[in-house]
């Protein structure tokens, strides 16, 4: 079997799914994440309806909710992320344009991540 893999690739020490493993792990765990996070976020969201602002403010503002509620954001834009990035590696074949893209939906997952964590802290921590 080695006698098919070229010298550049022994020099590496690249094989075949050393490099796109990573990425399916972080995809797969931030989905399991992403299913016990969905079925509490939707508990919440549940138990809010027809609450005031009141309410709903010193619900959020409850440690525990706010933790789950930013490990839910953070996980929720880092999976969207990988999957857009799946995407656009599939079906974006020029080199130039991908990376612009690649660069853009990673900035704007970032960017999501920190204004919702953000809100989160200030509803938390008052205005």
């Amino acid at each position: 079997m080695s006698k098919y893999r070229t010298p550049l690739k022994n020099a590496r020490g690249l094989g075949s799914s050393k490099s796109g493993t990573e990425h399916f792990v972080h995809q797969r765990l931030t989905a399991t994440a992403l299913v016990a996070l969905t079925i509490w976020f939707l508990c919440l969201v549940l138990s809010l309806m027809g609450a005031d602002y009141v309410t709903a403010v010193e619900t959020i503002s409850k440690p525990w909710n706010a933790i789950l509620l930013g490990g839910f954001l953070v996980a929720m834009f880092w999976h969207a992320q990988l999957g857009l990035q799946v995407v656009l590696e599939d079906y974006i074949h020029n080199s130039l344009m991908a990376l612009a893209l690649q660069t853009t939906v990673k900035f704007v997952a970032v960017l999501g991540a920190i204004v919702s964590i953000f809100a989160v802290a200030r509803i938390v921590f008052g205005n």
